[in-house]
């Protein structure tokens, strides 16, 4: 995503609703979801694209696509699936190309930077019961550049360096071991600063703007959080 006060020619979009039936078997086995589906609502903020996972399920994506320069929206997102939840999100900073730039060859020339907001809401119940904060498990699989002085090169397709790594088989499934995965870091909205779409959601006080370690580096995150029924 851009960052500073760069301005573009792309529109912004603004947030949109869908409903998405992903409603899970029982599966009477330790983590695995079981008993009756309630309906949620998920409301997510991405600089600038996110995808969503239920129970391994994919429940909703940003209907802007990635490839679109400065690309800010809210989506909400209702969907339904059964306690306990595995939220997987996927995240993705706008970059040009795998150097990790945007911009490339004008004055504006620049590393983004990211940025992730997320509320689950039980709609029987209308408690918000899942937001992004510090307690979520986040894994960079794509980080650009990784020398970050080649931000200014002429030719940052070849001087820049870039690692990327396949998604892990299961990632966004219960049973799956995020213990070398890392905490979320918690970035203020200064550090961050959303843009349009971010202050068309009542954000829940609790709900957090997060990425990873490295808010320009680190461009494509996988999430996961645990969301446990209702005491």
């Amino acid at each position: 995503a851009a960052c500073g006060s760069s301005s573009g020619s792309k529109a912004a979009t603004p947030s949109s609703t869908r409903s998405t039936d992903t409603t899970t078997d029982s599966q009477p086995a330790d983590g695995k979801p079981s008993g009756p589906p309630t309906t949620f609502v998920a409301e997510v903020w991405a600089d600038n694209w996110f995808s969503l996972y239920v129970n391994g399920e994919l429940v909703g994506e940003d209907s802007v696509p990635i490839t679109t320069e400065r690309s800010f929206n809210a989506e909400t997102i209702e969907f339904e699936a059964t306690y306990p939840l595995t939220l997987g999100v996927v995240s993705k900073d706008f970059k040009e190309t795998d150097s990790g730039l945007e911009y490339i060859g004008t004055d504006r020339q620049q590393m983004g930077d990211g940025g992730l907001i997320v509320q689950v809401t039980d709609a029987s119940t209308g408690e918000v019961v899942a937001v992004s904060d510090g307690t979520w498990r986040g894994l960079a699989i794509q980080q650009a550049p990784l020398d970050t002085e080649c931000e200014t090169s002429a030719d940052p397709d070849a001087e820049c360096e870039s690692t990327t790594q396949a998604e892990p088989d299961g990632w966004n499934e219960a049973d799956f071991d995020d213990a070398d995965w890392e905490d979320a870091t918690v970035y203020t909205a200064e550090q961050v600063q959303p843009k349009e779409g971010y202050d068309t959601i009542a954000w829940d006080p609790s709900a957090a703007l997060i990425w990873t370690s490295d808010l320009e580096v680190d461009n494509t995150i996988l999430w996961r959080a645990t969301v446990e029924a209702p005491a």
